[in-house]
């Protein structure tokens, strides 16, 4: 019977391997801010948005299905009241199955392509805190979005292959990965993880701690978008050489009306002090689990940061003085994990037993 099971299984990897010649297999960074899929020999193909626009009270996703991604988010925060823009994902994980399953739809039918004969293969990142049944609710979404076969790989794990890092040696590599909705802390050796952390502490916080510091200081609303567009163009985690202002609009809390104040760099880094400084602990609770040996390769090796968060001025300062460790970004820190899935794809066989599957299955 033992037998019967193994030779079966092995059919069914070879068929799927076939398979796999006539798809096109992807990767797929699902973020809470942006959505990146990786395509196998070609690179980074998509990365928009995680919105979607439906229509208010269903789950009907507007032109047809079309209001995802870039054209999504032009309307958050603008949308008359029949529609709604949703970001079906928080603090990493799915909060609404139904919309997450229709982008997830419309960012393979993009990939993909209608004209293909099979469905694709697709290795999702996931970050690594998240619950069996929040792993499974990934799974089942992108299956009934039309994926084939369906490998959850852990974001820090991604972001270390992405990055180049040497996982596989035995030595200690640090990757921290500040997201839109989670930051992943890893220390990695051997291909696998040793220690790691996650917390739900990201970019969006900072946004949040933006618009909470204008609304209490200045009796100023604004929105996310805006708040994101201050934080790129002057937040900072750290002291800068030249300190910046800018021009914000809104509108005013008590009059209700639209009015615009100056804010300074040093305000809104006075502002993110909570998130980062939640970032900070939790990275040092991660270098205290530590083994002594990983810890000690860690003062040549260094920590590497990657993620959006990750390019907040100073980010990296402040972390190595926190730790005394040196603290470089990883290339190309947004991509990081997108490319990271997409060398999973390459050599599925090999990384096979790191991954959460859908798995096979008999009669």
């Amino acid at each position: 019977m033992a037998r019967r099971r193994l030779s079966e299984l092995k059919g069914v990897i070879v068929i799927d391997t076939i398979l796999g010649w006539f798809s096109k297999d992807m990767g797929i960074d699902l973020g809470t801010c942006n959505t990146l899929v990786c395509v196998r020999n070609e690179g980074i193909v998509l990365n928009e948005p995680s919105v979607v626009a439906v229509r208010k009270g269903t789950n009907i996703v507007l032109n047809n299905g079309e209001a995802v991604g870039l054209v999504a988010k032009e309307m958050l925060g603008k949308t008359p009241g029949s529609i709604s823009a949703i970001r079906p994902l928080k603090d990493g994980v799915i909060s609404d199955f139904e919309i997450t399953e229709a982008m997830l739809s419309y960012f393979i039918r993009k990939v993909h392509g209608r004209g293909r004969l099979f469905s694709p293969r697709i290795v999702i990142a996931v970050p690594s805190g998240i619950t069996t049944v929040e792993r499974r609710a990934v799974i089942e979404s992108a299956v009934r979005a039309g994926a084939r076969k369906v490998f959850l790989v852990d974001e820090p794990m991604a972001a270390g292959i992405g990055a180049g890092l040497p996982i596989t040696e035995p030595t200690a590599s640090m990757i921290v990965d500040i997201g839109g909705g989670t930051t992943e802390m890893s220390i990695m050796s051997l291909a696998d993880i040793s220690t790691c952390e996650s917390i739900r502490i990201g970019g969006d916080d900072f946004d949040e701690a933006l618009i909470n510091h204008l609304k209490r200081t200045y009796n100023l609303l604004i929105g996310e978008a805006r708040a994101e567009q201050v934080k790129i163009q002057i937040g900072s985690a750290s002291p800068m050489e030249q300190e910046m202002t800018m021009e914000i609009a809104g509108r005013d809390t008590i009059s209700g009306l639209p009015r615009k104040i100056v804010i300074t760099s040093e305000e809104i880094r006075e502002a993110f002090r909570e998130p980062i400084a939640g970032i900070i602990e939790t990275v040092m609770r991660t270098l205290e689990r530590a083994e002594p040996e990983l810890a000690a390769d860690l003062i040549d090796n260094g920590v590497y940061i990657c993620g959006g968060g990750s390019l907040l001025r100073g980010m990296d300062t402040v972390l190595s003085n926190a730790t005394g460790l040196r603290v470089m970004h990883a290339e190309d820190p947004l991509t990081c994990v997108a490319r990271g899935t997409s060398i999973y794809l390459e050599n599925l066989e090999m990384w096979k037993d790191t991954l959460d599957e859908s798995g096979y299955s008999w009669d």
